[in-house]
């Protein structure tokens, strides 16, 4: 069990140790900062001669640490290099990144429920009741604003319940409206500014009659469109009620822009009548309006725009009533309510907000100068992976959000700001509504990617990657299989478009034709229309449509996914994940388990040496005693020091009966905090234990036994000294073995060479021997005899053993007396010896 070295302190006026003891300048038992006390300055000026070693960091390399410090604020898995060899660091880097980002989304998440709450749905339901369900006064069944079909029910309707929602006029008891009271909507919501009505008009001839018609029919009013578009003064020309009425202006002079209808898009020009804030006087512009013919055969829409104001729970609400007249006769109306939160700062909680948007741009700044140090590590590589793009995605959209809420806070009050000197005026909010609900549209789809993105972050487990994993694989199946089954359904669509467009509303225009064939798919569908439409060709197109692509297609597109995920769940058995949380804070676990039980250890002894240093029984401590034997149990003179003058308050260098009381008690203080959090590690682990989800594994302490185990496992330090001389001691005797094997192959090697000279040499003497004709056999024998006694001679030398060579020169080594030399001696010239050897 190693523990860490004293980071600071070598006393050199106790340089001589016990024998047996650890070196004071190697690791202690003591080596925690418990009970640990800094000296002054003066103490450490006589207590380290050396002072490099105590130098504040010195100006060379200030500006590295300052610089390694900020780069190690973006250390990720992608930035650092070698990381997955240091397991322990690399799992620390991903939890890291992982609560660093799940803190990011969380602040995003605040952001974007900040700006709408349950209470705006309930408003705008309140205000959509108000001016479209009401029915129009008289007798009989009276349409509301959704059932306006022609001229008659638009002016119905404008005059009755939508100028009774503008305009309240007494409470419920009959009691008249106070003057102040007036401009509201239900008594709560202000009107900002004039309600305005605007139309836009076609002229005569903007379409062609077929000859034979034309003098039967001289008018021809085509649908809307810029160039089609009437701009010409019409109507009476002294009406002193609604003057402005009759004139066209352009979409500059009313500072407005483009509208979209069901049947067409809109101009932000046209005829304007602004109402004013007083019921009689805006219901006698309508009667003016209506009697004048305002709209006729060339009008294609009219507008009705306000804006509403509700302080009570802070929320603007741009509402647009739109009434199109086509060019095939009637009206469509449709409506717009579009509820935002422009004032962003009232309440203490949008003050909240307002600080987690300051994190929020604090976070994107960090996570730009994260993905700019990925880019430059990985350049051109860096934006092949999805994840990468994803981040710069998030990273774009966070900049749009911030640029657009610091215009949005400037634009709403420079509009206020001009509302508020001429009330009676028309206050546009649609545009800056319109970029609002844009706006809305972005933040939620950022938060969408970023909660897709914590997939980025879990990736180091293989069931979190069975997802991508399974999509990756089928991806080009899946493609291929796409086109066929998008042809079919396409048919389907343009066939269901051409049966029943005239008759059905959900087959009315090819893109609902789509959407229809999806419904059905989920199983939405009105079987009864299409049977009416076609008695014949409705249940036909419905039955084939359903077994060709929800039976056949569908099921195919199934099958592919389902046969890859079958192979990735077999392919993940066989792998392994990159780490388990589970094992890494079951380490961790393992980890503080035992730095507290070292604690504990600590303790005890310092307890230990309280009761046996008073050698000469005085009931009091001298510093010698007490150097003696904290020195006997491995203590550095550091920590000796600073433990026996953080409790001698007199200084007297003597511990005395009340400061070993109360020493007596932090120690007791100490130990029992130290049970308590071990006693927690011990009960938590035991929870995790039992919990299948946490997979935090078998308990530390190999069962219920808790402390008790691992007291019987420890050992005290003078068991652990022995042992450690004993490795010392074995490690000396491993070393003298390695070397002399290490000679060993030498010799060996060196051997191997000598064989194989001397058996080209033996081969040479053959070859001449035998290729010489005129020697006699005998001579032969004889000569043969002579060189081999003489190769044998000159390479006596090389003739040793390699484990009698190595023996002999190892000076000390056991067994190379001098009986083992003569012994070697004997047998290297004896020739039968030296055969042995050599054959």
């Amino acid at each position: 069990m190693t523990s860490k070295t004293p980071t600071s302190y070598a006393n050199p006026a106790f340089d001589e140790e016990p024998a047996g003891v650890r070196n004071s300048g190697g690791p202690s038992p003591m080596g925690s900062n418990i009970f640990i006390v800094k000296p002054d300055d003066a103490k450490k000026s006589r207590s380290h001669p050396e002072p490099n070693r105590h130098d504040p960091v010195t100006k060379k390399n200030f500006g590295w640490t300052i610089l390694r410090g900020i780069r190690s604020l973006w250390a990720t898995r992608q930035t650092e290099k070698d990381l997955r060899k240091n397991k322990d660091l690399y799992v620390k880097t991903t939890i890291r990144e992982l609560i660093l980002y799940l803190v990011f989304i969380t602040i995003l998440c605040i952001i974007t429920f900040g700006m709408t709450s349950t209470k705006t749905y309930y408003f705008t339901t309140v205000l959509r009741t108000i001016f479209t369900e009401r029915k129009a006064s008289g007798i009989g069944d009276r349409p509301t604003y959704d059932d306006i079909a022609n001229f008659d029910d638009f002016w119905d309707i404008t005059s009755g319940p939508i100028l009774n929602g503008l305009y309240d006029q007494t409470w419920y008891n009959g009691e008249n409206l106070t003057a102040d009271q007036y401009g509201y909507v239900l008594f709560e919501n202000k009107i900002l500014g004039l309600p305005r009505l605007r139309q836009l008009r076609v002229t005569n001839h903007s379409c062609v009659v077929h000859k034979k018609f034309q003098s039967t029919i001289p008018d021809c009013y085509g649908p809307y469109s810029g160039s089609n578009e009437d701009r010409r003064t019409y109507g009476p020309t002294n009406d002193t009620v609604t003057p402005t009425a009759w004139q066209y202006q352009t979409s500059s002079q009313l500072r407005g822009s483009s509208s979209s209808g069901l049947i067409s898009r809109y101009g932000g020009g046209g005829f304007v009548q602004d109402l004013t804030t007083n019921y009689n006087d805006a219901s006698n512009e309508v009667a003016d309006l209506n009697a004048n013919l305002w709209i006729d055969r060339g009008t294609r829409v009219v507008f009705l725009d306000f804006t509403v104001y509700n302080a009570n729970i802070n929320l603007f609400c741009q509402i647009k009533l739109t009434v199109e007249f086509p060019a095939s006769g009637g009206a469509v109306p449709s409506k717009s309510f579009s509820t935002v939160k422009l004032i962003r700062y009232v309440s203490s909680m949008d003050y909240f907000v307002l600080a987690c948007e300051i994190l929020f741009i604090i976070f994107t700044v960090y996570y730009t100068v994260e993905e700019i140090l990925e880019i430059k590590h990985y350049r051109f590589h860096y934006f092949k992976g999805i994840w990468n793009v994803l981040d710069i995605i998030i990273i774009l959209i966070s900049y749009i959000c911030v640029a657009f809420n610091l215009y949005r806070q400037q634009k709403v009050g420079q509009i206020l700001d001009e509302l508020l000197k001429n009330q009676n005026s028309f206050a546009d909010f649609e545009f800056l509504t319109y970029w609002q609900i844009q706006f809305n549209n972005v933040v939620a789809f950022a938060v969408f990617l970023a909660w897709i993105k914590i997939f980025k972050y879990v990736s180091f487990n293989k069931t979190m990657t069975q997802l991508s994993t399974t999509l990756s694989r089928c991806a080009k199946d899946v493609l291929g299989f796409s086109v066929m089954f998008m042809i079919v359904f396409l048919a389907y669509a343009q066939l269901g478009y051409l049966l029943f467009g005239t008759m059905v509303d959900d087959y009315k225009t090819f893109a609902i034709s789509i959407f229809t064939l999806f419904r059905i798919i989920l199983g939405d569908f009105d079987f009864n229309a299409i049977l009416e439409a076609h008695r014949i060709l409705g249940p036909i197109f419905f039955l084939t449509y359903v077994f060709f692509v929800f039976f056949v297609l569908l099921n195919m597109f199934l099958a592919i996914i389902n046969d890859t995920y079958s192979e990735v769940k077999s392919d993940m058995t066989t792998q392994k994940s990159e780490f388990e949380l589970g094992d890494y804070f079951k380490r961790s676990y393992d980890k503080m388990l035992e730095r507290l039980n070292v604690k504990r250890d600590r303790i005890i002894e310092i307890q230990n040496a309280l009761k046996s240093a008073d050698v000469n029984k005085d009931g009091v401590i001298e510093f010698d005693e007490w150097r003696r034997d904290l020195k006997a149990r491995g203590y550095t003179d550091v920590e000796i020091e600073n433990v026996f003058s953080r409790y001698d308050t007199d200084g007297d260098r003597v511990l005395r009966d009340a400061e070993q009381r109360r020493f007596h008690a932090d120690l007791a203080a100490q130990e029992n905090n130290l049970d308590m959090d071990i006693q927690d590690l011990n009960e938590s682990q035991v929870a995790q234990k039992v919990n299948p989800v946490t997979g935090a594994g078998v308990s530390a302490t190999g069962g219920n036994g808790g402390n008790e185990g691992d007291n019987i496992n420890r050992i005290t330090y003078d068991e652990f000294a022995i042992l450690v001389r004993r490795i010392d001691r074995m490690e000396y005797s491993i070393g003298n073995i390695v070397s002399r094997i290490d000679g060993v192959l030498t010799k060996l090697e060196t051997l191997e060479k000598g064989k194989m000279k001397r058996r080209e040499a033996l081969t040479k003497i053959l070859n001449s021997i035998a290729e010489d004709n005129e020697m006699s056999k005998e001579m032969k024998q004889e000569r043969l005899e002579k060189m081999i006694r003489d190769e044998l001679e000159e390479s006596n030398s090389d003739r040793q053993t390699p484990v009698q060579s190595l023996l002999t020169s190892t000076p000390g080594a056991p067994g190379s007396g001098h009986a083992s030399q003569q012994d070697k001696s004997s047998r290297r010239h004896s020739p039968t010896s030296a055969g042995g050897s050599k054959y």
